[in-house]
């Protein structure tokens, strides 16, 4: 059984120096319940969370949510979690507040609703953070899979540098493919839902104002490109099949099942 906290200090023993916290929301207009969700009979955050502590960089893992039914179920699996508060406006916040007590240098910021989230790009984003001494942020992509993905709003997709920094992240279709026949540019990559952070800097992060194409495009990250940090990128060659809608769970399920035939 991992130590349960789901109030108060959360007990991080030293020399732990990468924490992952899932903030985790019931409500949500698009679907509420998401990180309760079943698939192969254990809720979603259930999965996301051992796919976490399977990485080899992490020491432990925390759910951050404003939500009792998420605290039971997590403290059900024997997962450690912490209540925060319901006032925030973002999952940052959510993040900083979980971080904020914390004594690790890195806190990893995994979505609740990543079910099939690869360790190593867990270990892959923390990497880079190692060998940038410079970095605050790092955060992963992949190949884009499909031209569909370019105009569904639920993928939303990053734009780099010749050295993998991000320039923009966007829920529209960049880059702009000329020509009809153009599909997939091969600068068209998909964004994944996972940073690392400095935690000096997420507590930091986590103050400044909300920005104009922040709001806008409703991308946190944009806040931190809006205020001239860099974000980097790590590309991983798989595609990662992350929960928006009910038909993405749909599929995460088939995928499940086909894993475990």
């Amino acid at each position: 059984m991992h130590p349960v906290a789901s109030q108060g200090t959360v007990a991080v023993t030293p020399p732990v120096s990468v924490v992952v916290v899932i903030p985790a929301r019931y409500q949500s207009s698009r679907f509420p319940g998401k990180p309760l969700a079943d698939i192969a009979g254990h809720p979603m955050v259930e999965h996301v969370y051992r796919r976490a502590k399977a990485a080899s960089c992490v020491g432990a893992v925390l759910v951050a949510t404003d939500d009792t039914r998420i605290r039971d179920a997590v403290e059900a699996f024997g997962g450690t979690a912490r209540m925060t508060a319901t006032s925030h406006r973002s999952g940052t916040e959510r993040l900083a507040e979980a971080a904020s007590d914390l004594t690790s240098d890195v806190v990893v910021n995994l979505q609740a609703d990543e079910p099939l989230v690869d360790p190593d790009a867990i270990d892959l984003a923390v990497d880079a953070l190692r060998t940038h001494p410079d970095l605050s942020i790092s955060t992963i992509r992949c190949p884009l899979a499909s031209i569909s993905d370019l105009d569904d709003p639920n993928v939303v997709k990053v734009v780099v540098d010749t050295h993998g920094y991000a320039l923009y992240f966007s829920r529209r279709g960049i880059p702009f493919c000329q020509g009809a026949d153009a599909g997939v540019s091969a600068g068209a990559y998909q964004h994944v839902g996972l940073y690392a952070y400095r935690r000096d800097f997420l507590l930091k992060l986590a103050k400044l104002d909300p920005t104009p194409l922040e709001q806008t495009e409703q991308l946190e990250q944009l806040r931190a490109l809006e205020h001239g940090y860099r974000i980097y990128t790590v590309e991983i060659a798989q595609e990662l099949v992350g929960v928006d809608t009910p038909e993405d769970l749909d599929r995460v399920r088939r995928l499940v099942s086909a894993e475990a035939s």
